[in-house]
């Protein structure tokens, strides 16, 4: 009886303090300043794993990469050194066999098909789940490593659990609540508050940081936003800062739950991508929503995919066709503290949101670009792809790449003025995101 009492005492106590310190900051939009701390204090603990590992590991050496993300295991002697022992003798039949191996290889693990797995990180991020795991450089870096385990299962992952929970059952009672509602301003005032105070508590539940950049540019009403993907998070970090209305593929599980709930309170477009009929019905729902000047933007990832952050790949031209007035973002999620990108061939909803929960935090700068309209694209089209080039490249402060000019021979085709923008825009030196089109 007396341990009984007690572990309600504990839960309640526990239940307090979420509510105290995380829940009501959340309903209200500000910080207790709790994460800034954890994060001054996670900063200074890698920047130190940093320079233990850095003088711990030899240069020469260096750490064994034991969880490589690539398809094939590459020698690491260069082509040179492969062809020297080819050239000391007459040809034969089985020396092509070489260069059938070297163009295979090429084919099967191309540029694009890298997009599709884990970035490759710089220095370990004391997680045994990124392309290095753990080896033994010394007995302190050990030690904090263990110490970091306990921290994230013991410490946060409750607490990101119960926080979790509690946003996901906040939002799927909420938007079903709200959807018995006629329409109104009222029902539609609050729709966004639920989705926007859940959102924000998921948020919480990931330790999200976020940096808003350009937020002069935030998407507007009646307007479509485009963005890359990396994450289904990424709607989580977009609505912390304003609503949309959402497009995007029907899902089982968990996610399908969320989605239904979703679509009573708010009109959001769901579709199943495999059906033809769904895609001319999406076609209608979006034309008829951007006319209406009062409704929510539209959140559109035309990429189609979840993407590794590393790259923006070529915007579907469906996301265009639509008209209206298109309000770029751009994500770039920090891998250093925790990978965001889903793998939805490997991982599933859930197990893909623990491995979140048990990241170090979720890192990410969001930038707002300027807004275009259809008749700014038609004009750069009617100017011919030199001038259209040569304008991005003057923009997004770059060289003008000739090897973009294959993109646009024959027609502009919007797409491809977003996802480099998209790709550069928010950083000078290029750094930031590189380009895929396929």
């Amino acid at each position: 009886m007396e341990g009984a009492e007690l572990a309600g005492k504990i839960l309640s106590t526990w239940l307090t303090l979420v509510l105290c310190l995380i829940l009501l900051p959340s309903v209200f939009g500000v910080s207790l300043g709790i994460s800034e701390v954890y994060m001054k204090i996670l900063v200074k603990t890698l920047e130190w794993a940093t320079i233990r590992i850095e003088k711990g590991v030899p240069k020469e050496s260096g750490l064994k990469n034991s969880a490589s993300v690539g398809i094939i295991q590459r020698d690491e002697s260069p082509m040179e050194k492969g062809l020297s022992g080819l050239r000391g003798r007459d040809f034969e039949l089985s020396d092509v066999f070489y260069f059938s191996k070297k163009g295979l290889e090429a084919i099967v693990e191309d540029e694009v098909t890298q997009r599709f797995s884990s970035e490759e990180l710089v220095s370990w991020n004391l997680l045994t789940r990124t392309n290095i795991n753990f080896q033994y450089i010394s007995l302190r870096l050990t030690m904090v490593w263990v110490l970091g385990v306990i921290v994230r299962y013991c410490v946060l992952l409750p607490l990101r659990v119960t926080l979790a929970f509690i946003g996901i059952s906040l939002l799927v009672i909420g938007t079903t609540l709200v959807g018995q509602l006629p329409d109104s301003s009222l029902k539609n005032w609050l729709s966004e508050l639920v989705h926007l105070t859940c959102c924000r508590i998921c948020v919480r539940a990931l330790s999200g940081t976020i940096h808003y950049h350009n937020k002069q540019y935030r998407p507007q009403k009646g307007g479509i936003c485009v963005a890359n993907h990396t994450s289904p998070i990424d709607v989580l970090i977009l609505t912390t800062d304003g609503c949309y209305a959402m497009v995007g593929q029907v899902h089982g599980g968990l996610m399908g739950i969320i989605q239904r709930a979703m679509v009573k309170a708010c009109p959001h477009v769901w579709f199943e991508r495999s059906e033809m009929k769904d895609r001319h019905l999406v076609t209608k729902r979006l034309k008829e929503h951007i006319a209406d000047k009062k409704k929510l933007p539209i959140l559109i990832f035309p990429e189609g995919t979840c993407i590794n952050n590393t790259s923006v790949m070529m915007f579907k031209k469906g996301s265009f066709e639509i008209g209206g007035t298109i309000h770029p973002v751009a994500i770039k999620y920090n891998p250093q503290f925790g990978d965001a990108f889903w793998n939805s061939s490997k991982y599933n909803m859930v197990s893909y949101l623990l491995r979140m929960m048990t990241s170090w935090a979720i890192v990410c700068d969001v930038w707002y670009m300027p807004p275009m309209t259809r008749e700014g694209w038609r004009t750069e089209e009617s100017k011919g792809e030199g001038h259209l080039q040569g304008r991005a490249a003057e923009e997004l402060q770059q060289d003008d790449c000739g090897q973009w000019t294959s993109l646009n021979r024959t027609q502009c085709y919007p797409g491809w003025i977003f996802s480099t923008s998209l790709c550069q825009r928010q950083n000078p030196s290029g750094a930031l995101f590189g380009f895929c089109h396929c």
